[in-house]
């Protein structure tokens, strides 16, 4: 699990390196920040930072950029021109934990014709190592990078069709990519020694805990086993892995006033468990991002980020 986690605001990629010190709750601040300079108007599909924290690179509808800390462009991709509705499809960048390779999802079935791309770029020179048609028309993609710095965990999201879930690593001039068939469910997490990986439901019924690379079910917790039944309320596709043997479930709903609420819950992912409803002060049901050290990240009111742990 990376731990350096980066956010764009106010023209600038910003990163938040939390890969040493011990886990302690307090307001953090950005190690880093690079300018983008490209007089770019709108906010980046996406954007990421080398895990030396050397370089950024962030996609835009058209390209990745990829910035030295002073905002100088190193290198650019530039892709196929989309189609000018380009009807919410975002592209996404990524560094493998290595540093080598950026990982680039291009949903060229919404976006342009085709399947979807996947491609390995060379982080030091923008030049396509490889690349692969994955089979999806997904609107975007999440990336899990694996500690062992080679493969790359995606998640591309097909809206109301559901979710697919595929492994990569670079092989030579191609990728090798392996898609996970345990039904359509949404990849949420991923231990730091990168054993296990939690998934939800495409549906919302239930939260599953996987043994990873081969995706068998060690643990499942459904929403009646939090106490709710599934007409009141679901478990949303947000948690994770606070430490490699505590996980984090959302459940959300409506009351019927239509206000909408959300509760997290501490479980054991080895034999779903549930330990506590945890008191997780955030912004919205996405503002959660388990470190995997015994800590997370939330939102303040005034958009400051602040650290959390379980000893308080």
């Amino acid at each position: 699990m990376s731990r350096v986690i980066t956010r764009f605001s106010t023209g600038l990629v910003q990163a938040y390196d939390f890969s040493t010190g011990a886990a302690m709750a307090s307001d953090v601040v950005p190690t880093v920040a690079f300018p983008v300079t490209d007089a770019v108007t709108l906010k980046p599909d996406s954007c990421a930072v080398a895990p030396d924290l050397s370089r950024a690179v962030y996609a835009t509808p058209s390209r990745v950029n990829c910035i030295d800390r002073d905002g100088a462009t190193l290198w650019q991709l530039d892709f196929p021109r989309a189609s000018s509705e380009r009807p919410n499809a975002y592209n996404r960048c990524d560094f493998s934990l290595d540093g080598t390779v950026v990982w680039v999802y291009r949903p060229d079935g919404m976006a342009r014709s085709g399947a979807d791309k996947w491609l390995a770029v060379d982080a030091g020179t923008g030049q396509i190592l490889a690349q692969a048609d994955l089979g999806s028309v997904g609107h975007g993609g999440e990336h899990i990078a694996h500690p062992d710095g080679v493969h790359m965990l995606l998640d591309v999201g097909e809206g109301q069709d559901g979710t697919r879930v595929y492994r990569g690593r670079l092989d030579g001039d191609r990728i090798e990519v392996f898609e996970y068939e345990w039904g359509n469910r949404v990849l949420v997490s991923m231990t730091s020694d990168g054993s296990h990986v939690m998934t939800v439901d495409h549906d919302n019924a239930d939260a599953a805990f996987h043994t990873y690379p081969d995706g068998v079910v060690v643990a499942q917790v459904p929403i009646e086993a939090l106490g709710f039944e599934p007409l009141d309320a679901f478990i949303e596709y947000a948690g994770g892995y606070v430490d490699d043997s505590t996980a984090v479930v959302t459940v959300a709903g409506e009351t019927e006033d239509e206000e909408e609420w959300f509760h997290r819950y501490l479980v054991d992912p080895y034999t779903g468990e549930i330990r506590r409803r945890l008191d997780a002060p955030s912004a919205h049901q996405y503002d959660f991002e388990p470190l995997g050290d015994g800590s997370w990240l939330s939102t303040t009111d005034d958009g400051r980020l602040r650290r959390h742990t379980l000893k308080g």
